[in-house]
């Protein structure tokens, strides 16, 4: 009898403390393979996921341009869709939902830029007429940002030709000719440059009004409703992470370079980026007025059904 009873509770001791891991829930966070992974590869490797009871897994998306399809196959329970990339996935019927904020724009940015091959001609805004330009993802952020600054600088984009590709094939498409310029982002763009493969045109990101919103953590409504206590946790373990790269950049770029399988020193360039999960309406609305001026999206846009509370 003894025997028995102290199995027994060998055995209600060994299931209470297997408990906590039991208790994790599993999210697929589908990303592209950019610098803004730092919060989440922090958030894991610190443990902040797992201390409010998430557990992330990562799985990469190609394009930015994918996520919506992604999310809709189950591919994924979260994906980091731009803002433009979101918007158009709503206005074109798809059930998806903001979640968390994530990324937006700052007056002081030096992590895109407009990158021209050195035989391209390019000088000016207006020598993009007749060219070709590599963009990571058609309609998504840089796209829709570069056709913007394009119309500001009083050029027709409709006369520019975008090719989609991703950000680790830019450098290998300027140097074969088959683009005349791309939109990058580090630390692909202080690659390009250094290898004399591209120059520096313009950080045209600073032509934008600052908080507008870059990229988005994104899901499906009814996914977001069933779970309401774990979007909570990702969004407070992401908080961590970000807190925690923005108060050790050195070691976030370390951890990104790891990820990426990049040299530290193509990192060394990237400022940290203004992380944040608040999300708001003036986070989203100069979108909705870009968009609509370059025929992305009909209609009216009710925010209230995009933004998860």
């Amino acid at each position: 009898m003894r025997r028995l009873i102290a199995l027994a509770v060998a055995a209600a001791l060994m299931a209470w403390g297997a408990s906590p891991a039991l208790a994790q829930k599993k999210i697929t966070f589908g990303h592209q393979q950019i610098f803004d992974l730092a919060p989440i590869l922090l958030a894991q490797e610190k443990g902040y996921f797992a201390k409010h009871g998430i557990e992330v897994a990562l799985k990469p998306i190609p394009l930015n341009s994918q996520n919506p399809a992604a999310l809709e196959s189950g591919e994924v329970d979260i994906a980091m869709p731009t803002a433009s990339v979101l918007l158009q996935a709503v206005n074109g019927g798809l059930d998806i939902v903001a979640v968390s904020g994530y990324t937006e724009t700052t007056k002081d940015d030096s992590n895109f830029g407009i990158v021209v091959r050195p035989e391209s001609g390019i000088k000016t805004p207006a020598d993009f007429v007749g060219k070709k330009v590599g963009v990571p993802g058609l309609n998504a952020f840089l796209h829709v940002m570069f056709r913007e600054w394009l119309t500001m600088k009083g050029v027709d984009w409709k006369k520019v030709e975008f090719v989609e590709t991703q950000f680790p094939l830019m450098e290998g498409i300027l140097k074969s000719g088959s683009v005349d310029a791309v939109v990058a982002i580090q630390p692909f763009m202080a690659r390009i440059i250094g290898t004399k493969a591209g120059e520096l045109l313009s950080m045209f990101i600073r032509d934008m009004p600052a908080g507008m919103s870059i990229t988005v953590f994104a899901s499906k409504k009814a996914w977001a409703e069933k779970n309401k206590d774990a979007i909570k946790a990702y969004r407070v373990g992401f908080e961590e992470g970000a807190a925690y790269a923005h108060a050790n950049p050195d070691e976030a770029r370390a951890i990104v370079a790891k990820f990426l399988k990049l040299p530290p020193p193509a990192v060394a360039a990237v400022a940290i980026p203004k992380f944040g999960s608040k999300l708001s309406d003036s986070n989203i609305e100069p979108w909705i007025s870009i968009m609509k001026t370059q025929g992305m999206i009909r209609g009216d846009v009710n925010l209230k059904n995009i933004i998860v509370p």
